[in-house]
Parts: C-alpha cells; sequence; structure tokens
C-alpha cells in the first residue's frame, strides 16, 4: 500500500446480470499499524478507513533468531533479491577464473544452500548444472572439482511436503550434478566466513543461500485482545472456516500465507494445522473469499482442494507428485515446463518463452554471464 498511482471505473453488462460500476484505487505504501475498533488501516503517510479489510501479505524469511544473519546471507524472496545472488555467484566465478591462490580460489568457489524445500532443491540443482555443464565451456581454466556446492537440510530428507520415493529422486539428482547434500544437520550461526553446526561442526563458506523457512508478514494490532489469541505458529493470523479474523473482528479477513485456519468447527478437516504455505492454497482461497463477499447469503467454508506438486532439479531432471500418481526424471521435468508455460499471460509471451527455452536446452548460452544490475540513483531523492 502507498501512494495512489492508479484509479479506475469499471462497468460491464453480461447477458441479465448488471454488474454495477466500482471504482478501484491502488495504493502502494508501507502499514505501521491496523486499528480494529476505529477500522483503521495507518501507512507512513495517511489513514485509510475500511468496511472490510482483507490481508494477503504473504511471508517472509525466517532466520530463526540466529543473530546477524539477514545481513549475511542471500535471499530469494523477491526479483532483485534473486539478481543480486546471481550476480554475485557470477562475479565470484570470474574472479575465481583469474585468481592464482589456490585457497583464495577455493574460497571463491565454495556455495552452501541452507534449506532442503523446493527452492533450495531448486537453486542447488542450478548451482550444479553450472558445475557441471557451463564451467568446462566457458570457463575452461577452472575445475568443475574445484566448485564445492553443499546443501544443508535440518530434517531427514529432501523436501519434506513430498512422499519419500520424490525425495529419493530428487538426492539421486543432485548427487549426478555433484551436489553435497547433509542430512539432519541445523546451522547454529554464521559469522559470514564460517558456518557452525548445532553439532559443533564448522566449515568455511563465502557465500550461502538461506532458504531454510518463511514466517508470516509481522502487523502491529492496535487491540487490548491478546496476541496469542489471534497470532499463531510462524506468526501467522488465526482465521475460521470463512477466512474471518474473529478474534480481531467479523469485518478482518486474512488469505493466503499469512492465515492459519485452526479456529472454530468449520475449518477443513483435512489440514486442522493449517494449510500449506504454497501459491495453490493461496489462489483458492482468494476465489473462495471474493466469492463468499459478493454473494454472503450463499457463503461457503474454504476447502482446499490439493493438486499437486512438483520441483525442477535442473535440465530432464524433476519431481512431480500428483494426488495419485508420483513420477521423476524427464517426463516431470516436461511436465513441470508445462504449467510453468501455460500460466504465463498471453500468447506471445508464451511463444518466446518457449523458444527461448528450446534454444537454451540445446545451446547453453553466453548470456548466463551476463550481469544484471541497476544504474545508480540520482542524488537528489524524494522528487515526484
Amino acid at each position: 500500500m502507498t501512494r495512489r498511482v492508479s484509479a479506475f471505473r469499471f462497468v460491464e453488462n453480461c447477458g441479465n446480470y448488471a454488474v454495477a460500476a466500482a471504482a478501484y484505487g491502488s495504493i502502494w505504501d508501507c502499514v505501521s499499524s491496523i486499528d480494529p475498533a476505529r477500522k483503521v488501516v495507518s501507512t507512513d503517510l495517511e489513514e485509510l478507513e475500511y468496511d472490510i479489510l482483507v490481508i494477503a501479505a504473504g511471508t517472509t524469511n525466517n532466520f530463526f533468531n540466529i543473530d546477524g544473519l539477514e545481513d549475511r546471507v542471500y535471499t530469494l524472496k523477491s526479483t532483485s533479491e534473486a539478481l543480486r545472488c546471481r550476480n554475485d555467484i557470477l562475479r565470484r566465478i570470474e574472479k575465481a577464473s583469474i585468481e592464482t591462490d589456490s585457497e583464495a580460489r577455493r574460497r571463491l568457489l565454495s556455495f552452501v544452500v541452507i534449506g532442503g524445500g523446493p527452492t533450495g532443491v531448486e537453486i542447488a540443482g542450478a548451482l550444479g548444472e553450472m558445475k557441471r555443464y557451463v564451467l568446462p565451456r566457458e570457463y575452461p581454466e577452472i575445475n568443475p572439482d574445484e566448485m564445492r556446492i553443499t546443501l544443508l537440510e535440518g530434517s531427514d530428507r529432501l523436501l519434506r511436503t513430498f512422499n519419500g520415493k520424490c525425495s529419493a529422486d530428487a538426492l539421486r539428482s543432485l548427487s549426478q550434478l555433484m551436489v553435497t547434500c547433509r542430512l539432519g544437520v541445523n546451522v547454529r550461526n554464521y559469522d559470514g566466513h564460517t558456518v557452525v553446526m548445532a553439532d559443533g561442526g564448522e566449515f568455511k563458506a563465502d557465500t550461502v543461500i538461506w532458504t531454510a523457512g518463511v514466517c508470516a508478514t509481522p502487523f502491529r494490532f492496535v487491540t487490548d485482545v491478546d496476541k496469542n489469541a489471534y497470532i499463531g505458529q510462524g506468526g501467522r493470523i488465526i482465521v475460521d472456516g470463512f477466512c474471518r479474523a474473529r478474534r480481531l473482528g467479523d469485518d478482518i479477513y486474512a488469505i493466503g500465507d499469512i492465515a492459519l485456519m485452526t479456529d472454530g468447527n468449520d475449518i477443513d478437516s483435512n489440514f486442522p494445522k493449517g494449510h500449506p504455505q504454497l501459491a495453490q492454497p493461496a489462489i483458492q482461497m482468494g476465489r473462495m473469499l471474493a466469492d463468499n463477499l459478493m454473494n454472503p447469503q450463499k457463503a461457503k467454508p474454504f476447502r482446499y482442494n490439493d493438486k499437486g506438486a512438483m520441483a525442477t532439479v535442473g535440465r530432464n531432471r524433476a519431481v512431480v507428485q500428483l494426488r495419485h500418481l508420483e513420477f521423476s526424471g524427464f517426463m516431470a521435468w516436461l511436465a513441470w515446463m508445462f504449467i510453468h508455460l501455460i500460466s504465463i499471460l498471453g500468447f506471445r509471451n508464451k511463444l518466446t518463452v518457449l523458444i527461448n527455452w528450446i534454444w537454451a536446452y540445446f545451446n547453453y548460452s553466453t548470456s548466463l554471464r551476463l550481469l544484471i544490475q541497476p544504474a545508480s540513483q540520482p542524488k537528489a531523492q524524494g522528487r515526484e
């Protein structure tokens, strides 16, 4: 939410249905507090009154209260963070290609990924692809064995939200890409150069990518209600089966990753401890809530339809888990690409991406080495 950047009026007549004109406004700003009693959302610039408030702010990184960790690791919660991580990885490889000191070269080419979920597995697989396929072609002066990629996971297997077979297939694929996976290890500290494990072990690493978990985006509610009454595990807002945060008021709703549906008897019985923090539940919650708000007399409680999950590990390597079927390898990789392709808006965009993918499949493009970074900001700030 902030300064108003767009507003438009939409009118539509469809057959026998007349849709009333409504004005929509977009505000881009940071929320400082929410006052349920006054029905006011306070931002850095103004106060906004509401009749119905829907909170869909998603999640942020969970660093598990490890001091200073946020400032020392790379995260992947936004496009800008991903580009920064990509650029620094390429810079390190470029530096390593001209570095003569073996110890400095080893540190430049040591990469650690913390977290064995889909994001961690995919980034580790991408690094493994670089090690196995890109380095021999683009950096012949670097011995691929000098590049060390380590994936750390606190549980006893990768991809905990998948079944055991998919987890084993992902582990095998990463091993083929020369990625070292260490399971059942937890990180206690990281000072920017040394990763310290909970069991006392440690190893050197200058590049650490953190994908170990998420927590709900925090909000400050101005209320006398005990925080533990409306905030649940992971900082998520407790809601009922209709996504209402009833302990804050019947006019406040929360959907998506930030919602924890554990309040009342109308919750989804298949997920008594809340739904997984994935895109599928968020999309379905949004559609359900929109229908309920438009037709409150016919409101229905939310029931999650799990359509399955998939994760890619690298070229020709992926795992797919559907309701009654799971498979991995090349066909899973094609399925992953197809699902992502059809989700792209516009036929022209779909066609462009498909052509680029086909070209990249048969020829590792040198554009991989292109550093993408924004230009410096002007000295005069705050100009309209």
